[in-house]
C-alpha cells in the first residue's frame, strides 16, 4: 500500500492498511492509524499522530515547524483524529512550548483546499473549513462550526459551536455559539438557524436561541446585564447555557 517512490522513515509507525501515494515523505516520529489514505506528494513530519480512516489529498504539509520566531525546536506535537478529509495544499503546524504544545484537530472534519491551521490551534469535531480559511496561532474552533472561504481568524480568538462565517470574514474577537458572522471586521447577523435545523434542533430551541441572540445583541443591555437575563433563560432552555459558558471564558471579548 506504500508507493515505491514514497520515502517513509523506518521509525514511523504506519498501520499495514494505510495507503501512501507517490513521492510522499513520512518522518520518523509520525504515527498513522488504520484505513487512512495519504495521497501523492504529501509531507508529514514532526511528532504527528493521525488517527483512523482519514483521507489526505496531494500536496498537504502536516506537522511542519510553527511559523513562530520563538520556536526553538521543542518536541511539540500535531494530533489529528479520525475520519477527517484534508484537501489539497493544507498546512497544519506543530504546537509551541508557549501554549499546551500541541495543535489538535478532532474527528469528522471537512477541511478544504489551502486551509492553514497554525500552531496550538484546537479544532473540534464535525467542522467545515471552506477553501483558504486561515487560523492564526492559538485559535479554538468548537464543534460544528463552519468557516466560509477566505475567513481569517486572529490569534487567540475562539469560534463557538454551530457558528457560521460568510466568505471573506475577518475575525478579530470571539464569536459566541450559534451566531452567523460576516464582514471585515466580523459583525453578528443572527443565529445559524438553517444549520441548527439540520442538526435536529427543535422549533422551541430555535426560538429560545433567537431570544438569546436578541438579548445579547439587540436589547441595548450592557454585557453583564445581558448575561444576567441569559441566566434566567438558561434555566428553562438548557441550549442557552453554552452561550453563557462561552461568555465567561472569553478573553478577547465577543464580536459586537
Amino acid at each position: 500500500m506504500i508507493h515505491a517512490t514514497a520515502i517513509v522513515h523506518p521509525g514511523a509507525r504506519i498501520d499495514e492498511s494505510v495507503s501512501i501515494g507517490a513521492y510522499s515523505i513520512i518522518g520518523e516520529n509520525v504515527e498513522i492509524g488504520a484505513g487512512t489514505t495519504v495521497g501523492p506528494h504529501v509531507v508529514i513530519k514532526g511528532h504527528t499522530r493521525i488517527g483512523r480512516d482519514n483521507q489526505i489529498f496531494q500536496f498537504a504539509s502536516l506537522g511542519e515547524v510553527p511559523q513562530d520566531k520563538k520556536y526553538a525546536g521543542e518536541p511539540t506535537r500535531l494530533e489529528i483524529g479520525d475520519r477527517n478529509t484534508i484537501r489539497e495544499f493544507c498546512t497544519f503546524n506543530l504546537g509551541t512550548a508557549q501554549d499546551i504544545g500541541v495543535t489538535r484537530i478532532g474527528d469528522d472534519n471537512w477541511i478544504m483546499a489551502y486551509v492553514h491551521i497554525a500552531h496550538d490551534c484546537q479544532v473540534g469535531n464535525k467542522t467545515i473549513f471552506a477553501n483558504n480559511s486561515q487560523l492564526a496561532g492559538h485559535v479554538h474552533v468548537d464543534d460544528w462550526a463552519i468557516l466560509g472561504g477566505f475567513t481569517g481568524v486572529h490569534q487567540f480568538c475562539r469560534v463557538g459551536a454551530h457558528c457560521m462565517t460568510a466568505v471573506g470574514t475577518v475575525v478579530l474577537q470571539d464569536i459566541p455559539p450559534y451566531v452567523t458572522a460576516a464582514g471585515n471586521t466580523a459583525s453578528p447577523f443572527g443565529i445559524n438557524a438553517e444549520g441548527l435545523k439540520r442538526r435536529g434542533f427543535s422549533s422551541e430551541s430555535l426560538l429560545a436561541l433567537k431570544r438569546a441572540y436578541r438579548t445579547l445583541y439587540k436589547s441595548g443591555l450592557l454585557l453583564e446585564e445581558a448575561r444576567a437575563k441569559l441566566e434566567e433563560d438558561a434555566a428553562a432552555h438548557p441550549e442557552v447555557r453554552p452561550i453563557l459558558e462561552f461568555l465567561a471564558a472569553s478573553k478577547r471579548g465577543i464580536i459586537r
